[in-house]
């Protein structure tokens, strides 16, 4: 099983959790608020092969942690995997987008002076101006595209360019949500969860609950089961493989 979005270090009792995922997932991607938990949770999850940790800067915490710019910057040459990094269009932190997108084209800069990283990019309500900044940039690596929300020209665009997309049990539980799994490119999604933010009939979503999303994609690619799994799986183990 694969989750490739969670903040496993947020939620209560993660080191007794991380142990638990450790066994069920094959891999799992933890992405960080910022540097400063990325190092702390690097160490407390050292040692748990199938976890992987991203080093990010998330924009809703741009403000307050916009101080981290320059540790996040120097950390990603130590870095595999970058994340939750992006922009945050929604009207409560529409006010501070310039500075998200000062850091987000930062992180990209960086990332592809370093040749190339895999990136796990937030774009809610901006789905359009971090298209741009990604294109501004060109060769970053791998960009995915966790819980994509905007609209179907603009991931048209992001797959030209291309971009790699997270799904969860929560985004595919809309009809939006289905409706923009049909136009991406069934050999560049993932699962996720986006736990613990992220939560289904009201339960909050562990990492192993992301490999339920292969009945949804198996509804819209008109797959079985276990051929989505397949894919899956194979998706991930080209994407590593840059």
């Amino acid at each position: 099983m694969i989750d490739f979005h969670s903040h496993l270090d947020l939620y209560p009792e993660g080191l007794a959790l991380a142990r638990e995922v450790n066994r069920r997932n094959d891999f799992t991607l933890v992405v960080t608020t910022s540097p400063r938990a990325y190092h702390a949770t690097s160490r407390v999850f050292s040692g748990l092969k199938n976890i992987h940790v991203a080093i990010g800067l998330h924009p809703e915490v741009a403000e307050a942690k916009a101080s981290e710019l320059g540790a996040l910057i120097a950390g990603i040459k130590g870095a595999r995997f970058v994340g939750e990094v992006g922009l945050d269009g929604s009207p409560r932190f529409r006010k501070s987008l310039e500075l998200q997108e000062h850091i987000f084209r930062a992180v990209l800069s960086e990332c592809s002076q370093q040749g190339g990283r895999i990136i796990s990019i937030h774009s809610r309500g901006a789905a359009q101006r971090t298209i741009e900044a990604l294109a501004a940039v060109g060769d970053v690596g791998v960009p995915v595209l966790h819980w994509f929300s905007g609209g179907v020209a603009e991931l048209r665009t992001a797959s030209r360019l291309g971009c790699w997309f997270s799904v969860g049990p929560a985004m595919l539980a809309g009809e939006k949500g289905r409706g923009l799994l049909g136009h991406m490119p069934l050999d560049r999604v993932l699962p996720e969860t986006d736990g613990p933010f992220a939560t289904e009939g009201g339960v909050t979503l562990k990492p192993w609950d992301a490999w339920t999303v292969c009945s949804a994609l198996g509804e819209v690619w008109a797959m079985p089961r276990e051929e989505v799994e397949g894919q899956l799986k194979s998706n991930l183990e080209r994407l590593l493989v840059h």
